[in-house]
């Protein structure tokens, strides 16, 4: 198979630049908006070799995964354009259960079940299947934005922060190429909801649905600290909300999310 856009995102007029293999489709990304590509459009492919996630972890896809980013040129502050990300988490979630029909009829109650993480990652269970990474690149007197989506199809990193899982492994036995245009799909309905931000309300009573451990006891690793306390909820900036044993209510702006206890962080 080839990748190729979805019918809706052809109609929206998305472009496609696909690669055998590349570096980093986040970087083609960025370099072909310093270029003047003002999009929107996606980078896709099936082997990523310099890839970098949060914190700087190497994000490599090895043959048969699936990375992609889309860029997108908006004209909004930072802050906002941030809020995207909840959006890409639920265009991958909708696109994960479209390829996961055939799956889900055939395992019944074993079937995957797919969760959002805070900030960017999507579960299946309470191991990481997706990690979504954003990077944004003024250019003019707007912005490039890139979201960067890379998929475990049939292979998962080992030593990971939190348990990696592939699709594979969960049952579902499709190609990269079929994900890709479900999820290209997916993002034209969940861009076109978050609209610039100003659809992120809805966006986040989407996201909130979907939320792993939402109401459960999480621990917050930011760099320099760790916060314990309950997943309340995410605000209107897309900060995660906790909720600790004297009753404050704390918004988190970036950090690594482990579910139970301090002595959780790191242990995976």
């Amino acid at each position: 198979m080839v990748f190729a856009l979805g019918s809706r995102a052809r109609s929206a007029g998305y472009k496609l630049a696909a690669f055998e293999r590349t570096g980093s489709t986040n970087t083609e990304a960025i370099e072909h908006a310093r270029r003047g590509e003002r999009g929107p459009m996606w980078f896709v492919t099936s082997e990523q070799t310099a890839g970098r996630g949060r914190r700087q972890r190497a994000w490599i896809a090895p043959k048969g995964n699936l990375a992609a980013s889309v860029l997108e040129i908006v004209d909004v502050a930072p802050a906002v354009a941030a809020t995207i990300g909840f959006a890409a988490g639920l265009a991958e979630e909708a696109a994960l259960e479209k390829v996961s029909i055939e799956a889900a009829l055939r395992l019944g109650p074993d079937r995957p079940r797919y969760a959002l993480k805070w900030p960017n990652d999507v579960l299946a269970g309470r191991r990481k299947l997706v990690g979504i990474g954003l990077e944004a690149e003024a250019v003019g007197d707007r912005l490039a934005v890139v979201v960067g989506i890379g998929t475990n199809v049939v292979a998962a990193p080992e030593g990971t922060p939190t348990p990696a899982v592939s699709l594979a492994a969960l049952g579902v036995q499709i190609s990269a190429e079929e994900l890709f245009s479900a999820l290209s799909d997916a993002w034209v309905e969940f861009r076109g909801i978050w609209d610039n931000g100003r659809g992120f309300a809805e966006i986040r009573k989407l996201w909130l649905e979907r939320a792993a451990g939402l109401g459960e006891k999480v621990a917050i690793h930011t760099g320099t600290v760790t916060l314990e306390g309950i997943f309340d909820t995410i605000n209107d900036d897309g900060c995660l909300i906790v909720r600790t044993v004297d009753g404050r209510r704390l918004p988190v702006a970036a950090g690594e999310v482990f579910f139970g206890s301090a002595a959780s962080v790191g242990a995976a």
